[in-house]
């Protein structure tokens, strides 16, 4: 049985075998946390988030809605971790992943970044820089490779997506579709 001690968890959240999610997280409705995860106290996870087994979701972490989190990612939270030393909250580096976002399996995400709006980081991928929105990203340092639609398609040269058909456009941050 998961062990979920926070109170601000939301309707329809499962959190399953050997889970825990200590008190003070905060994490949305329809949320599925798997048999193994962590989820810290100072942690968030918007509504419908996926966390696959054994992914570590520490203080400063902050998951937008609609985040998949492969199994076995892992975030960082202190880029001078040191035994002697116990860092509280606010100096810790916070890591944000926007909406729509997939994480891949053992995926490693150095804190202090942001990872865009529908981004795609391949499996096993080490994220030490900002990821833009609908990149799609891979290796260690993860490097990007190309786009993604928010059906997770690849995007061909015109930056249309050939699974749905949605077109999209460069922005500030990244990709937008078109509306």
């Amino acid at each position: 049985m998961g062990l979920c001690e926070s109170d601000t968890v939301g309707a329809g959240t499962r959190v399953w075998a050997f889970a825990h999610v200590l008190k003070g997280a905060k994490v949305g409705k329809d949320c599925n946390i798997c048999d193994g995860a962590f989820v810290e106290n100072e942690a968030v996870l918007g509504d419908n988030v996926t966390v696959k087994n054994n992914v570590l979701v520490y203080n400063g972490v902050t998951c937008e809605d609609n985040v998949f989190l492969g199994p076995n990612a892992v975030f960082t939270n202190d880029m001078r971790p040191r035994a002697h030393q116990k860092l509280g909250g606010d100096q810790l580096l916070p890591t944000l992943v926007r909406e729509g976002a997939t994480l891949g399996a053992g995926v490693v995400v150095v804190c202090g970044t942001t990872i865009g709006r529908n981004a795609f980081v391949g499996a096993g991928a080490v994220v030490a820089r900002d990821v833009p929105a609908h990149a799609f990203v891979v290796g260690n340092p993860a490097r990007q490779k190309g786009w993604v639609c928010r059906c997770a398609t690849r995007l061909d040269d015109d930056l249309r997506c050939p699974a749905c058909g949605t077109g999209h456009e460069r922005a500030d941050d990244g990709l937008v579709a078109k509306r």
